[in-house]
């Protein structure tokens, strides 16, 4: 029989540590929370190689005293709790005691602290073990580096993603932490590049424009609900701002994010049947609640909770936000038309007296000076510059439509952007060449019968065919489609008024790693800065609304970003055939002939893109079958 002992306190920090600091992201997360717990104002955070080289936080906080720092780095060792009652009456994101001795037990760390005494401290982790500790100059509050990762634990690496997906984790918990925050003003930097900055002047609209866009940070809507022991404050967007996950709802229960399945449910609930099948709001709400009613113990990362009252909670919640979208229904719904009318009179007074040979130049203003960040932020200086930062009071100078250099120059630009190329004019025969020496042979050439409820009759020999119709026009735009989208420069309409396209940190990281990528999809984006992209052209297949449909677009693509392309053009193809044929109609007899026709030659007559069939063939020995004629 095996000999029972005592682990040694250096095996246990880093079990511990397998618990809490999962991945960079999580380091981030432990090492914020302390700077919010710290009372700070503003907290910068850099990484170096998605967090596995380098981590540093520095915040304007209380600091740590020089006495305290060995118990700092001590498990359970914490200043937040003191007796059991505390536990159950938890104010603070952190209260374990666990983090930095976690975090030192797989990694270098190194302290810089300043309790506002004359003098700061300097230490040095590693291992668990502390190397050293000094006096030294430092301001107010504490800089905390975590470099070497994992070093002694190096099988925790085959864990980690690729290194884009561990950069966007990071980016995400510090958006949830500024959304829950917007009091704080965070700067996020990776190697000194400025990914996120909010201002921190508690205002949380500013913050979603920082973080999600400016275009949807302006049509937010603010919710306000309270109960006994519940308040509820927040935005969320409007039944036309949807995305395709989950991923864009934030929950905080007294400014700590958290995941929760049945408030989520509660939130969808508030829409309604308003939401398109397989569509999520945008949401940030944040709760308050007595401690009491909520127990953050029952989860080592402390992102899942147990609730008192959950029912109570959630009712509110459904009850908050479907009085907010009625009441932003009521609001908007009686200048919709005179909008549409005064956008629609701007366009034409944009026509006959805007084209001007005096063409304005709506180049973004720089955001960050890069000169200045070669040079590397400065520890002691962590002054807010409101430069960085997006501002909703100041109009945005590219709401302008013109932005080539002159007006002959976008005149030119715009009539060479034809919607329909001569090289694209093919005959619908000719949509798929492959199909169609394959298809031949299958499905025969049909004459058209009759149509009853949005079904065609048709005969072949004897045979008896129904066809939908609406699957078979779903086929057929399909194929159109997807061959548009499989040719190397996919025909594009000219926008008059070019589009801006705002995105989350996360997504507009993703989007502008993969430009290249995406002009296959036949959408060419530019860069913008501050988290936005320009269209200036669309692909002729689109719907009427570009703009949405876009967006819609880009959602498919971030959601099977590693798929191949022939899957995605297949998805998005697909998309945009069901959005195109809604509707049966009814077809004149030239119209119906014509879609039978065009039906032979497609890639696949018999199942429409969603895999629904599309026709039913009834043989003469069927039909004899059924009437019992063969007795």
């Amino acid at each position: 029989m095996a000999v029972i002992h005592e682990l040694s306190p250096e095996l246990t920090n880093q079990i511990a540590a397998g618990e809490v600091i999962e991945r960079p992201a999580s380091v981030v997360k432990e090492l914020c929370e302390n700077a919010i717990d710290a009372g700070s104002t503003r907290i910068r955070i850099n990484f170096v190689e998605a967090g596995l080289a380098e981590i540093s936080v520095q915040d304007n906080g209380s600091g740590i005293a020089s006495d305290q720092i060995d118990l700092a780095f001590t498990r359970h060792a914490t200043s937040k709790i003191s007796t059991q009652r505390d536990l159950f009456n938890i104010s603070t994101l952190g209260f374990r005691g666990e983090a930095l001795a976690s975090i030192a037990a797989v990694a270098h760390v190194d302290l810089l602290t300043n309790d506002g005494s004359a003098v700061g401290t300097k230490a040095s982790f590693a291992g668990g073990q502390k190397m050293h500790q000094e006096d030294a100059a430092a301001p107010q509050g504490t800089k905390i580096t975590v470099r070497d990762l994992f070093y002694n634990t190096p099988a925790r690496l085959k864990y980690l993603k690729s290194e884009r997906t561990e950069i966007l984790k990071i980016v995400d918990i510090v958006d949830r932490l500024a959304l829950g925050h917007p009091e704080i003003a965070f700067t996020l930097t990776n190697n000194n590049k400025p990914l996120l900055k909010t201002v921190g002047r508690d205002n949380l609209k500013l913050d979603v424009a920082n973080i999600y866009g400016r275009h949807l940070a302006e049509k937010m809507i603010p919710v306000e609900g309270k109960s006994s022991d519940f308040k509820i404050s927040g935005l969320i967007s409007s039944i036309e701002d949807t995305r395709s996950n989950r991923n864009f709802i934030s929950l905080l229960l007294n400014g700590r994010y958290v995941r929760n399945n049945q408030l989520t449910q509660s939130i969808m609930a508030g829409y309604g049947s308003k939401l398109r099948p397989r569509r999520y709001p945008i949401a940030v709400i944040n709760i308050e609640l007595d401690p009491l009613l909520v127990d953050v113990n029952v989860h080592p990362t402390k992102q899942e909770v147990r609730l008192s009252k959950d029912k109570e909670l959630a009712r509110l919640l459904t009850e908050t936000i479907s009085k907010a979208l009625i009441t932003n229904e009521h609001e908007s719904s009686g200048l919709d038309n005179l909008l549409d009318q005064s956008k629609k009179e701007d366009q034409v007074d944009q026509l006959q007296f805007d084209l001007n040979k005096n063409a304005v130049n709506t180049k973004r203003p720089v955001l960050f000076d890069h000169n200045e960040l070669k040079e590397g932020p400065h520890d002691e200086d962590l002054e807010v510059n409101d430069s960085g930062y997006v501002n909703l009071d100041i109009p945005r100078s590219d709401d302008q439509y013109i932005i080539t250099e002159t007006w002959a120059k976008n005149v030119s630009e715009q009539t060479q952007l034809t919607p329909f190329g001569k090289e694209n004019k093919k005959d619908q025969q000719g949509l798929i060449s492959q199909g169609d020496e394959v298809v031949n042979s299958h499905l025969a050439e049909l004459s058209l019968i009759g149509q009853m409820e949005g079904y065609l009759l048709a005969q072949n020999q004897g045979d008896l065919y129904l066809v939908d119709q609406l699957a078979a026009q779903r086929r057929l735009k399909f194929d159109q489609i997807y061959q548009e989208l499989a040719q190397e420069d996919t025909p594009q309409q000219g926008l008059l008024e070019p589009i801006l396209l705002d995105f989350s940190n996360v997504d507009y990281l993703k989007i502008k790693e993969n430009l290249e990528k995406i002009k296959q999809f036949g959408l060419y984006l530019a860069d913008f800065g501050q988290n936005s992209f320009i269209l200036r052209t669309y692909p002729t297949w689109l719907n009427r609304d570009v703009e949405r449909e876009v967006r819609n677009l880009l959602d498919i693509f971030l959601n099977g970003v590693n798929s191949d392309n022939a899957k995605l053009k297949s998805k998005i193809a697909a998309q945009m055939a069901n959005k195109a044929i809604r509707n049966r109609k009814k077809l004149s007899s030239i119209e119906a002939q014509s879609l039978l026709k065009h039906l032979r030659y497609s890639s696949d007559p018999y199942q429409d893109s969603n895999g629904k069939i599309v026709i039913v063939r009834l043989s003469a020995n069927d039909l004899n079958k059924m009437f019992k004629k063969n007795e």
